[in-house]
């Protein structure tokens, strides 16, 4: 790619990798990082580069969401979201119309998210064809048209035996299992956290133990067959203390945590608040500090937005007839940044979690501030604030769980391989 060198100067630069905030700034050049640090100033980089001074706003590489939806959505829309929400590489769920579990309908995606001007798409093919539990997908072509790892979307693969032969596969082409752990007869009619909040409002609990268990039976399989696997979505202390034991033993495991358990809890929900259905569900506060101190402390891999658009129809219903989702790619940062500026969280250790650390996962090449790694950046203001208008989102939908929420952290400018795309 051929494009006008850019700088971006005077900037609090957040090296994911080392750790570390320096000021300084960055030169793009031809797609790449040409240059970052102390020495990257105005009198540096040339008469040919377009010079972005920052003011002391944050320069950190563009956020990598490992879980997304384009349900109810275009490409269009996905992108422009993710873009103003500073996220520059969307992992796409296999639940989209028609199923991502054919050679054919991934490589059309492939071509459709090539074409499109804007953020990058990796697709995640079905890890069963249908995603209907029955029978695995075949990993090795659908990588070779594109797959960058394998899931079944939220759906669970009840089938321990057709989970054991999909890991199986799986090592033939070292590729990626993804899986949201919940025993689906446990969670049966369950619409909210089981507990004392779930029976005041009259609604049917999920216990924790329905996620743990289906996460139990997938590590013990991982054991078997040395698969590389990673759980989507963990929501309780029982599963980062199941990863954590599973790590210890050398298993080649990590997990993700939306930033909605991250930010928010089951009294959330308050008066039967539809757009806070999820699944998981919304857990209890003290789950929730649990989780960020695992991130804090790396048991927690990812952070994702878990972004899932509803239509109004499937929302504006009694509670245990909505659909579960809620949107996620435009506020995952500032949400995040309530983290940081409760001081739970270093800003270098949440921007890790969102761009290095899934770009290990996945083995991408980008999510790191250094020569030679692609110009993908976000430029933001994490004191910033602004009020959460669902109607000025970019999603088609408007289902987000933040509505009308005050959060602070702008993103003033996303840049995809040495191109803004938003700003």
């Amino acid at each position: 790619m051929t494009t006008r060198p850019i700088a971006l100067l005077d900037a609090r630069l957040i090296d994911p990798v080392a750790g570390t905030e320096t000021r300084g700034g960055v030169l793009v050049e031809n797609g790449l990082i040409k240059d970052v640090g102390a020495r990257v100033t105005r009198a540096n980089v040339g008469s040919s580069a377009d010079v972005i001074e920052c003011a002391g706003d944050v320069v950190s590489p563009g956020l990598i969401d490992m879980r997304a939806s384009e349900h109810r959505e275009t490409i269009q829309s996905i992108s422009k979201a993710a873009a103003a929400g500073g996220v520059t590489s969307v992992c796409v769920s296999p639940e989209s119309n028609p199923v991502l579990d054919t050679t054919a309908v991934v490589d059309f995606f492939v071509r459709r998210a090539r074409d499109h001007d804007g953020v990058r798409f990796y697709p995640i093919a079905a890890l069963t064809k249908g995603l209907a539990g029955k029978e695995i997908g075949e990993m090795g072509l659908l990588g070779q048209a594109g797959a960058i790892a394998f899931g079944n979307g939220q759906h669970s693969v009840r089938d321990t035996q057709v989970m054991r032969r999909a890991m199986t596969y799986s090592c033939d082409f070292d590729a990626l299992v993804l899986h949201v752990p919940q025993d689906a007869d446990l969670a049966a009619s369950g619409v909210m956290n089981e507990g004392e909040f779930a029976t005041r409002l009259g609604l049917m609990g999920i216990p924790r133990e329905a996620e743990v268990i289906m996460l139990d039976r997938d590590l013990r399989l991982v054991a078997m067959t040395g698969a590389r696997y990673h759980a989507e979505l963990v929501s309780t202390t029982l599963s980062v203390d199941a990863i954590s034991r599973a790590r210890a033993q050398g298993l080649n495991v990590t997990c993700g945590v939306s930033i909605n358990h991250l930010t928010l809890n089951e009294n959330d929900i308050g008066d039967y608040r539809t757009f806070l259905k999820l699944m998981p569900p919304l857990r209890h506060e003290e789950e929730r500090l649990a989780l960020v101190e695992a991130l804090n402390a790396g048991a927690i891999d990812v952070i994702v937005s878990d972004h899932c658009g509803q239509d109004v129809e499937d929302k504006r219903v009694p509670f245990a007839e909505a659909e579960a989702g809620a949107l996620g790619l435009e506020t995952m940062l500032a949400a995040a940044l309530r983290l940081v500026h409760a001081e739970q969280i270093s800003l270098p250790k949440l921007i890790r979690a969102m761009t290095s650390r899934p770009a290990e996962i996945l083995g991408l090449p980008q999510g790191r501030l250094a020569k030679g790694t692609p110009g993908d950046l976000i430029r933001f203001d994490p004191d910033e604030p602004f009020v959460v208008d669902p109607t000025k989102l970019h999603s088609r939908c408007k289902n987000t769980p933040f509505d009308e929420a005050r959060l602070q952290g702008v993103v003033k400018l996303a840049m995809v391989a040495g191109k803004i795309v938003h700003g």
